[in-house]
């Protein structure tokens, strides 16, 4: 665990200016969800998932449901990553993880009712980055697709790990924005409450072969600000407007 006074320093070193973001209508935006499953999420479920509950994952878990359930409301665009990997596929340097066919692949419980939902599009990936897991085999992206059959101007991003798979895909969401191949894809906006990273302490990393310590507080405010040092805009209170 990185100290009260360690992390401050951090925060005054590396600080993160973030905004509140509005969601009025006005800009066509869509809701992106980075493997809230049972894997990540849900205490026991599996080699990466929590060992005890975790009060930051279980926030952004409570954020996300919250944003699901206004966008479906309102029938705008979701689209859901869900980490999918086959046994004999290997992603080093991570143990064998939310394996296809077993509930650690699947959105955690209190988000499963979006398999049912018709404005929701759910993607399994099997890699890291979700662009990249976005490709097909004839060298089409569903996330490109959607982003351009719906129109979006905008997305919201929310999920884990904050500095992996999130920061993954926002970054090669923003290089594939800036390079014009996802037009009318304009922003990509980053909620920090609605992210989360694991915690894997240096006194428990050290008695693990090949493990690196990971503190997660320290990791989730750098995935933050990477993120925002890429281009994305971060946001720490977002409103629904009438």
């Amino acid at each position: 665990m990185v100290s009260p006074q360690a992390m401050q320093v951090l925060k005054n070193e590396l600080p993160l200016e973030q905004e509140n973001l509005l969601l009025s209508g006005e800009v066509k935006t869509g809701l992106v969800l980075v493997d809230i499953v049972n894997g990540f999420c849900t205490v026991g479920s599996g080699n990466l998932a929590p060992q005890a509950p975790d009060a930051q994952i279980a926030g952004m878990i409570d954020e996300s449901v919250k944003l699901a359930r206004g966008f479906c409301e309102k029938r705008w665009p979701i689209y859901a990553f869900l980490d999918t990997h086959y046994p004999d596929v290997p992603e080093p340097p991570y143990p064998p993880h939310c394996i296809a066919g077993m509930d650690e692949s699947k959105l955690v419980p209190s988000l499963q009712w979006l398999e049912n939902e018709p404005n929701v599009t759910l993607r399994c990936k099997d890699c890291i980055d979700g662009f990249i897991g976005s490709l097909e085999k004839g060298g089409s992206n569903v996330f490109v697709d959607w982003v351009k059959t719906n129109g979006i101007n905008a997305i919201l991003v929310v999920g884990i790990c904050t500095d992996i798979c999130v920061l993954d895909f926002v970054c090669s969401t923003l290089s594939a924005r800036n390079r014009g191949l996802i037009s009318p894809l304009e922003d990509v906006i980053v909620y920090s409450r609605g992210c989360a990273t694991f915690d894997l302490p240096i006194n428990v990393a050290r008695n693990m072969k090949g493990a690196l310590a990971h503190p997660q507080d320290l990791m989730h405010h750098v995935g933050l600000y990477m993120a925002k040092g890429r281009g994305a805009k971060l946001v720490s209170e977002v409103v629904f407007g009438v």
